[in-house]
């Protein structure tokens, strides 16, 4: 920076030597930091005696920051806390069980299995076996009988095996994320100067008496005071609420908090409370976030409850939480919200988790009414036939009989229940989720959101940034116009006269931020490393190319001596700095788009130096002469002026008195060019069936060169491009509304917006998302960098955000953050989220043929034989390994380029496709027929003894054996068919590059073989013979073979084929939006439909509870303690009374869902969070 002022040595030498405490405490900062702008002022000035002063009780000097010592720094860390707030504990692996175990199939089938077992224990004296309806056991019966409770233990241990695995994959799940936050904020750095220099860094390492730089588009880490500012402006929203940007300054408002954003301006301040104590953490250990208590951390406040309650808060990462009423509804859905840390917007619910849930939900009351219906028969059928047509009396002794066969009926009934819901689907989209995000971070996506991921795979318009995304964000002036000449090159310093020089030298060095500058090569022979504002290092690098010092003039020209900062922003696209001239008077330089300043100017200078008129005609000449052949050539034009004030002293926040008037210094040419693997990346979106379009805020000359260079137009196109203003001409009507027909006219043909404000881009967004000119609703991911692009981030479907060039405020409203700002990244994330849809797809092909399948040979064989063919176990085991394993298999299989060859699925376009469909029901039937073949003829083909009608507790038969095999081989093979969904023939292509896909199905293939011959009792097996094992292989092959003659079948030929899972039509997401939160990550996960009943019982039971208690005024405590218990059991008894008191005071909670989104100005940044 620079050389350190008169108090700078003693003040880093008390560092060294006085290690003794500091002249205040935590408590008198925290205290500080809780008055806003004159409380403040007077506070610091009366109380500490001013800033400066301050600063040295906090031993630090105000140019040279803090030594760094090491010691120094571990003393202020003890003495005034770390830049750290604690996260809520994670569960643990213990929990995750008891939590699974809640699943209420398991819990069903638990009872089942203990009945089962007690029972089995239960022997009748032989005679009377006879008159039960028994048959009287031979001698070596004896020992299988005393096997009988192996089944019931068998269930037990299947139901543990099942609640570990469930268990280990959120758990593992869960460190995924917390890993992924972790990541997040690591990434987060901050410019502190230290030892007089400035260094980036991380947040969590920033100290009390630290001297941070704080510049536009940061999320300031720590409170602290204002020491030297320019033109600074806040937006305190997400503490405040106050949507206005706060003008802070060292006379009026010197105050800056954690967790708010700079939206204009830079300057320089000392941090005064960090962590827990600033502001963010103080309102966090109020919701008690710190002791992992009810609220957690990263989570968004839903405004519900009591209006008094609805006090602001904020997180760290500058999340808008509110302060609740603890017994809200948030305080259930917590538990399931925790699990994943990284959270979501309020967005409708994403695509697939919408179709998923609807999935989940039909399939499993079906599997419900089936399984029903089975044990009815069975029941019926055993009771017709014992005391009906049999006529036996019930003995009173043989009560424990019947109820042991009234047991097995209803295991029966449960196992077609267990095999019937889908747990797999949850299972399978977490896994597929995680493997794309783990994948995704090599292809240079960091993902925020989870289901961002797989929105990608349906997005149809990417709205992109020009600067560093299309092009290579390497900027460098190629061309100038000096004095009346066009150098086509950068022009030798002789030519130039030296007043001028000097003028064009001082007007860059001093009139650009000093935290710009350009740095020797890392690499011999590399390219000089520009550091800051990309376009401000290509002008300091035209002056070093003019072989001047940009260093000397800003060493004699300090920071501290600007006299005012006019900072860049996208409403003035220009920037201004105010010197005092030595010889009285003030000047000052402007720097901005050409043909902003060149409207300013009324003057110019010539070849010699001298001042010349500058008339509107000349401007127009110059514009068609120099500055439109430097655009089409794609360089983007700036120009360089100055103004001197000799009169006393103007008003200085008349901005538009101050800006004219100016003389023209020169007008520079910068070349960025196009990444040169760009184009292809474009011409993949358009084979992809994705249009791409160019938001920029440069001119539209250079616009439109970079977009042909692109290949986003091609010449001849019917394809529009406009400039911002001409845009909202042609949408607005006369009051200046935004009129969506008029917008529809326009988008579809829309390809280049140019010099366009945040505004405009929220507004196209937004347009283009509301449209329903299509057949589908258009799914839009936009890129951005800029603290003004936060709206339109967070009102795209996926938000993607620069990671290099990008501001705290772009990351924090993104979905997905690009490591290296590169376009072809967000077409590997377009590929990335295609494979989810097609890896659950290729999942749920595969799971429903085995549920179909299995469903329907247990019903038809408990119907016809009182037995079904699979037993419990077989089924548990079917059910689990195939499941769990399957959706591993499958859920991994790495993309391909062939899915960029086709177009988007759309939003409305059903999960099963008829081509799926034509499938699972093809294979259904091959594996039905060979089924029934089995169970009624099997015993005469294989010529071995039927398994059919066998008694209760008799052994296991080669017949039944056989099937199980066949089953299951068959279940194998399909999976290799499931690997393709649109009907390719090849289902081995690429089966290699899967290696996961590969160890699973043979560990199951060795599993199966392991069960059939040493599983005996337990799985109801019994050893097969050699040619057996080939006949059930063969069968087994036969699927692929059958897989083959059904993709002959043209689908199209099947019209009765019905679609399945549907997404959500356009009616009911809008009832959803209206302040419904969505079904979380959580909830998706829940593992089986029925769960959705109970948590509605549980919701209604929650509302009253509230309702009651602010109607007696009762404690909180009880509420919240029935809470709690709810949470754990999932389900809650609805007392019948309580339904008397719910319509008097229903408002309360309910109606002030909707005040979250305030202020519409800014995107939501009061009520909404920003994860």
């Amino acid at each position: 920076m620079t050389n350190p002022t008169e108090h700078a040595l003693p003040a880093n030498s008390m560092v060294e030597s006085h290690e003794g405490d500091f002249g205040c405490s935590v408590m008198d900062l925290r205290k500080l930091m809780e008055l806003r702008s004159s409380d403040g002022i007077n506070q610091i000035n009366v109380h500490y005696g001013g800033v400066m002063n301050l600063c040295s009780r906090l031993k630090t000097d105000p140019v040279e920051g803090l030594s760094g010592n090491p010691a120094d720094l571990e003393k202020r860390k003890q003495v005034f806390g770390q830049n750290f707030i604690p996260p809520k504990k994670p569960k643990t692996f213990l929990e995750l069980v008891w939590e699974a175990l809640q699943d209420v199939t398991l819990i069903i089938l638990e009872i089942a299995a203990i009945i089962s077992l007690v029972l089995s224990f239960y022997r009748p004296p032989g005679e009377e076996n006879k008159q039960c309806g028994l048959p009287v056991s031979s001698p070596e019966d004896e020992g299988e009988a005393e096997a009988g409770w192996i089944e019931g233990a068998a269930i037990l241990f299947s139901v543990i095996i099942v609640v570990l695995v469930t268990a280990f994959n959120d758990w593992s799940k869960e460190k995924q994320f917390r890993g992924l936050q972790n990541r997040i904020e690591k990434e987060q750095k901050f410019s502190v100067i230290r030892n007089g220099h400035i260094i980036q860094l991380p947040v969590a390492e920033i100290v009390v008496g630290d001297i941070a730089q704080i510049k536009y588009g940061d999320l300031l880490p720590a409170d602290g005071i204002l020491i030297q500012g320019n033109d600074l402006k806040i937006d305190e929203s997400s503490l405040t609420g106050e949507s206005d940007h706060v003008k802070k300054s060292l006379e009026r408002d010197p105050m800056l908090l954690s967790g708010t954003h700079v939206m204009e301006g830079s300057g320089r301040m000392v941090v005064t409370a960090v962590g827990i104590n600033s502001q963010t953490g103080i309102i966090f250990t109020l919701l008690g976030a710190s002791e992992g208590e009810e609220e957690e951390k990263k989570k968004k406040g839903k405004k519900q409850g009591v209006p008094e309650n609805r006090n602001k808060a904020k997180t760290q990462d500058g999340v808008a939480l509110e302060i609740q009423p603890l017994n809200s509804q948030e305080g259930i859905d917590n538990e399931e919200k925790e699990k994943k840390a990284a959270k979501l917007p309020k967005k409708e619910k994403s695509v697939l988790q919408g179709k998923l849930t609807r999935l989940a939900v039909q399939i499993g009351k079906a599997g419900l009414i089936m399984s029903a219906i089975t044990v009815l028969i069975l029941i019926l059928y055993f009771v017709i036939d014992n005391f009906v047509i049999r006529r036996r009396p019930w003995l009173s002794e043989c009560t424990p009989i019947y109820i042991q066969y009234f047991v097995k009926f209803f295991i029966i009934g449960i196992t077609v229940l267990v095999v019937a819901v889908p747990e797999g689907l949850p299972l399978a989209v977490t896994i597929s989720l995680a493997y794309s995000v783990k994948k995704m971070m090599k292809d240079n996506n960091l993902v925020r959101h989870l289901d961002a991921c797989e929105t990608m795979g349906n997005a149809t318009a990417i709205c992109s940034d020009k600067t560093g995304t299309l092009t290579m964000n390497r900027m460098t002036v190629v061309q100038a116009y000096i004095g009346d000449t066009h150098y086509h090159q950068i022009p030798s310093p002789d030519t130039l006269m030296p007043k001028v020089l000097d003028l064009i030298v001082n007007g860059i060095s001093i009139n650009s931020a000093y935290t710009s500058k350009i740095l020797p090569p890392e690499k011999e022979g590399g390219l000089p490393r520009q550091v800051g504002n990309k376009t401000e290092c290509a002008l300091l690098g035209f002056v070093t190319d003019l072989k001047q010092d940009y260093h000397a003039v800003r060493n004699e020209v300090p920071e501290e001596k600007l006299y005012k900062v006019y900072t860049f922003n996208s409403v003035r696209k220009s920037m201004s700095t105010v010197i005092e001239k030595p010889s009285g008077g003030y000047r000052m330089y402007s720097k901005g788009a050409s043909e902003i300043i060149l409207r300013k100017c009324n003057r110019i200078l010539d070849k010699k130096g001298e001042v010349m008129p500058f008339k509107n005609k000349d401007r127009d000449e110059m514009v068609r002469t120099v500055i439109e052949p430097m655009a089409s050539e794609g360089l983007r034009t700036i120009c360089i002026a100055y103004r001197d004030f000799n009169d006393g002293e103007p008003t200085w926040d008349n901005e538009n008195e101050i800006l004219t008037e100016l003389t023209c210094i020169a007008v520079v040419g910068i070349e960025d060019p196009v990444r040169p693997e760009v184009p292809e990346a474009i011409a993949k979106c358009k084979r992809a069936g994705i249009t791409v379009r160019m938001v920029t805020g440069d001119n539209i000359n250079t616009a439109r060169a970079i977009a042909t260079k692109c290949g986003i137009v091609t010449p001849g196109d019917d394809f529009l491009c406009l400039e911002g203003k001409e845009f909202n001409r042609l949408i607005r009507n006369e009051k200046g509304e935004v009129e969506q027909e008029k917008l529809d006219k326009i988008w579809p043909k829309l390809r280049v917006l140019a010099r366009s404000s945040p505004t405009d881009k929220h507004t196209l967004v937004k347009g283009i998302i509301d449209s329903t000119v299509g057949e589908q609703r258009q799914v839009v991911a936009v890129t951005g960098d800029g603290t003004n692009d936060g709206p339109a981030l967070k009102k795209a479907d996926v938000g993607f955000a620069m990671g290099i060039a990008g501001t705290d405020v772009a990351k924090e409203a993104s979905d997905i953050i690009l490591t290296d700002d590169n376009f072809t990244s967000i077409v590997k994330a377009v590929m990335w989220g295609r494979n989810v849809y097609d890896s659950i797809s290729k999942f749920l092909q595969f799971q429903l043929t085995v549920n179909v399948v299995a469903v329907i040979v247990a019903f038809t064989g408990a119907c016809i034989t009182q037995d079904s063919p699979l037993k419990a176990v077989q089924m548990l085991w079917v059910n689990l390994i195939m499941d769990t394993f399957a959706s591993l298999a499958l859920a991994t299989e790495p993309p391909t380029e062939s899915l960029l060859k086709r177009r988007p699925y759309g939003r409305n376009k059903p999960l099963i496709s008829r081509t799926m469909m034509k499938n699972i029901l093809g294979h259904a039937v091959y594996q039905l027929t060979v089924i029934f073949f089995l169970v009624f003829a099997g015993e005469k083909f294989f010529d071995i003894d039927s398994g059919r009608k066998a008694p209760l507790h008799s052994p296991p038969s080669q017949h039944y054996t056989i099937i199980f095999n066949t089953f299951v081989l068959m279940q194998l093979f399909n999976e290799i068919n499931s690997r393709k969904i649109h009907g390719e023939r090849n289902v081995f292509a690429g089966i290699f590059r899967n290696l996961i896909f590969c160890a699973v199905v043979l560990g199951t293939f060795i599993s199966q073989i392991l069960i059939v011959e040493f599983g005996g009792k337990p799985f109801s097996c019994t050893k097969l013979t050699l040619s057996q094992w080939f006949w059930c292989l063969f069968i087994g092959i036969g699927e692929l073979l059958w897989g083959q003659i059904i993709s002959t079948i043209p689908t199209q030929s099947l019209k009765f084929l019905k679609e399945a899972g549907h997404g959500t039509t356009k009616e009911e997401i809008t009832k959803d939006a209206e302040g419904l939160d969505e079904i979380d990550h959580a909830e998706m996960e829940l593992r089986r439909g029925q769960i959705l009943w109970f948590r509605g019982l549980n919701r209604i039971q929650t509302q009253i509870d509230v309702i009651n208690t602010f109607q007696t005024g009762a404690s909180f405590k009880g509420v919240l303690k029935r809470q709690t218990m709810g949470q754990h059991l999932d389900v809650k008894h609805v007392p019948s009374s309580s339904y008397v008191t719910v319509a008097p005071v229903t408002s309360p909670p309910t109606t002030s869902v909707p005040a979250a989104v305030s202020s519409p100005t800014l995107g939501n940044q009061s009520g909404q969070s920003i994860p």
